[in-house]
């Protein structure tokens, strides 16, 4: 799936693809251990299209100003390399 299908899904499909393509790479792992995977090529594939998804989704929570806030909120603090404890 190419990025511009990837975009012109909405919220709901996205996450329905995600979790569609995460078990497709679990069958493939599972097909690759028993020797039954023919078409490694199809690893490395779903691996770029879970990776699209998720790309289009932390663009569209930046964009909403969700994904800005919460990170924000998430980092933690360090003391910086010069201070002495």
């Amino acid at each position: 799936m190419d990025i511009d299908k990837v975009r012109a899904l909405t919220d709901t499909e996205l996450h329905q693809e995600l979790s569609a393509a995460k078990r497709h790479l679990y069958d493939l792992r599972f097909q690759l251990a028993t020797r039954q995977l023919t078409d490694y090529s199809q690893i490395p594939q779903t691996r770029r299209t879970i990776a699209r998804i998720l790309t289009v989704m932390t663009e569209r929570n930046l964009a909403d100003g969700v994904g800005a806030a919460a990170a924000a909120d998430e980092r933690p603090t360090r003391p910086s390399r010069g201070a002495r404890r």
